[in-house]
Parts: C-alpha cells; sequence; structure tokens
C-alpha cells in the first residue's frame, strides 16, 4: 500500500478488487470475495472448499471414489517434489 494514495474498489462476477485512483500503472489486486470466485480469479479450477465437499463425497459416492482415486494416483506420478 502507498500511504496517502486513494483506492478504487470493484466488483466484478463476486469479486472484490482494489486499484490506486492515480496510478493506473498498478495493475488491481485481489481483495476479497466469494472464496469459489477467487479461486477461479486466481487460476484454481475449484475453491477449498469445494475439493472438501467431493471428498467428502466420495464416502458415499462410489464414482466419485474412483474418480477421487484415479486423480489421486495420476498426481502421485506426475509431482515434482517426490
Amino acid at each position: 500500500m502507498i500511504p496517502g494514495e486513494a483506492l478504487i474498489y470493484e466488483r466484478v462476477d463476486s469479486v472484490v478488487y482494489a486499484r490506486y485512483r492515480d496510478k493506473p500503472e498498478i495493475a488491481r489486486w485481489i481483495i476479497g470475495g466469494d472464496p469459489g470466485a477467487v479461486a477461479r480469479a486466481n487460476g484454481r479450477f475449484i475453491s477449498d472448499n469445494e475439493f472438501q465437499d467431493i471428498c467428502k463425497l466420495s464416502l458415499t459416492n462410489v464414482t466419485i471414489k474412483e474418480l477421487l482415486d484415479q486423480l489421486i494416483a495420476a498426481y502421485t506420478l506426475v509431482r515434482e517434489d517426490k
């Protein structure tokens, strides 16, 4: 933050951004909003809460469990920090 500089707040697709009013060369940044929308704005497919919901659903849904197991197996094969 730059002391004394005015900020403008914008809401786009449930994400709240801030930017400096008098410094257009500085790009806006995310300051909050709906967790799912913020995750997507940051380039993630789903939020942490949505992933937790998928994990819970896998306990009672065989198809989701099988797909999650396949995802974990693929992740284990390709992750870089072995």
